[in-house]
């Protein structure tokens, strides 16, 4: 019998698999799930995954071989090491690889280039030299210290024009409906986390949490957790409000860091990481609303799309795009030409030829900006907070009415996540589904610049590891021009403050 040597996840279909497989539907859930992905590996082989729906990575020994495989939309990471003594090393965490005989610690410093436009780690190459993702809706086998890499799936879109805006809300609200039941056991309680958006809105008022968790800021301007609480009033819930100050901010970004394993630019990660913790406090489990936006076209840039045609390809490499390679190669000791972020998008673009411009700009955020940023931050930070968190948005068949639906129904003039927020005004006041997307608004941007917080960004600008990898005379004048008045520079700074705090965690 194959054996089970890593596995992360929630399997939501795993009565109907009990079923089928022959698997005691009374046995606790870590048993049943084990049980689930041993047996259905013997029964499909390589196939495994077309039958499972949820959020899984695992690995599994067969004999004499190594297989393991990630979900399709990378919301559990896995990473794999091949040792120079060709020992397969792998994992849901790079901590546990680096903890392993063989493994050796070297800066895959050629990843910097491609964080500092990205914020992020995007493509199977890793901060890590030799430590890669196996990367979303692939399989790996590894066998006599060989090494395959397979896709078995990839994001398919093929429009349908014969249904109306209602019908496409029917579906996506009839969908979410089946699937709801199955996120959550009959035995297992949750919470929802709950920002003024409707995606999180939706979620809450589909599911049976009995409490909405927020976060929020002293400051009005920035907080939305007055709308999230007029909503969890509404749908009849407890609501909690977790305040952010700027020192819990700044404090809590090595803890990130270090439980992130790789640096994360991405400045709503800390504020998440604070409201776990807070969750984790009364809950073990909670809702959350991620994959909508983008299967559905909920940012606001999405709306440019037609004007960008097909210049997307020479540009568009995700969610974010923070420097330019000229300002790289500015600030940088060692900048290599031949490392460039348009690089991990080309095939994207090759796949989606002749299809509209929105959907390729989805394509490329389902591929690479959810699993590098996304689920990356929705995963290490609740687990390191002792919380697990599940996605039901985050689903094939969700995603399967997405492939199929034309881009008008996800964004017009007026709009974006068209059909979605239809759907969503089926349990919901319009004013609530039809709310302006705001986002995860930090007032980080603010902060920086207060010499009461930024003491430290200040110190690691100026640090004997900053002189390793950047001009600090170049990146200081990004900083005083920020100080200056630029606010536009705030994510540049950060991203670099990021990176200073990973790297001194990780390597000194």
């Amino acid at each position: 019998m194959p054996e089970i040597i890593t596995y992360q996840g929630h399997i939501r279909n795993w009565k109907s698999l009990c079923d089928e497989l022959g698997i005691n539907k009374t046995a606790c859930r870590e048993q049943r799930e084990l049980e689930i992905i041993e047996k259905a590996y013997v029964k499909w082989g390589n196939s495994v995954a077309e039958h499972l729906y949820g959020m899984f990575a695992f690995a599994i020994k067969d004999n004499d071989k190594i297989f393991a495989l990630r979900d399709q939309f990378g919301t559990v990471p896995f990473y794999y090491y091949v040792t120079a003594d060709k020992k397969l090393l792998c994992g849901s965490t790079i901590r546990e690889i680096m903890s392993e005989s063989g493994f050796v610690k070297e800066l895959n410093a050629d990843m910097l280039q491609i964080y500092l436009t990205l914020t992020y780690v995007a493509g199977e190459d890793t901060f890590f030299k030799g430590v890669k993702k196996l990367m979303p809706g692939h399989w790996l086998e590894f066998k006599d210290g060989e090494l395959e890499i397979t896709r078995y799936w990839k994001p398919d879109f093929k429009p349908d024009y014969s249904k109306s805006l209602d019908e496409w809300a029917d579906e996506i609200h009839n969908t979410i409906q089946q699937i709801m039941p199955e996120v959550l056991d009959e035995d297992e309680t949750a919470e929802s986390f709950l920002s003024g958006g409707v995606d999180s809105s939706y979620v809450l008022a589909m599911s049976k949490a009995n409490r909405a968790d927020s976060c929020g800021y002293d400051d009005e301007r920035f907080d939305e957790s007055p709308l999230a609480e007029k909503t969890a009033e509404l749908l009849g819930v407890e609501f909690s409000r977790s305040v952010i100050t700027p020192e819990s901010y700044f404090e809590t970004v090595p803890y990130v860091m270090e439980n992130m394993e790789q640096p994360l630019g991405d400045a709503s990660a800390i504020v998440f990481a604070l409201g776990c913790k807070a969750t984790a406090e009364h809950t073990k489990i909670c809702y959350s609303g991620e994959g909508s936006d983008e299967f559905f076209g909920g940012y606001n840039m999405y709306r440019n799309a037609e004007r960008y045609g097909d210049n997307l390809k020479n540009f568009y490499v995700g969610n974010t795009n923070i420097m330019k390679e000229d300002e790289k190669q500015r600030i940088l000791k060692n900048y290599n030409p031949d490392v460039l972020p348009v690089n991990l998008v080309k095939y994207i673009y090759e796949e989606t030829e002749g299809l509209d411009p929105l959907t390729k700009m989805s394509d490329v955020d389902i591929q690479i900006w959810l699993e590098g940023d996304i689920y990356l931050n929705v995963n290490k930070m609740s687990r390191a907070a002792g919380l697990e968190i599940r996605m039901p948005l985050t689903d094939r068949r969700i995603f399967d009415i997405a492939s199929r639906m034309p881009s008008e129904y996800k964004v017009n003039d007026v709009t974006n996540k068209v059909a979605f927020r239809t759907a969503a005004a089926k349990v919901l006041p319009e004013e609530i589904a039809f709310r302006k997307k705001l986002g995860f608004i930090v007032p980080i941007r603010i902060w920086l610049a207060d010499e009461r917080y930024n003491a430290d960004v200040r110190a690691k600008f100026n640090s004997e590891n900053a002189a390793k990898f950047f001009d600090i005379a170049e990146i200081q004048a990004i900083f005083d021009d920020y100080t200056g008045g630029n606010f536009d520079n705030w994510r540049k700074i950060w991203t670099i403050y990021t990176f200073l705090v990973w790297y001194e965690i990780y390597f000194g």
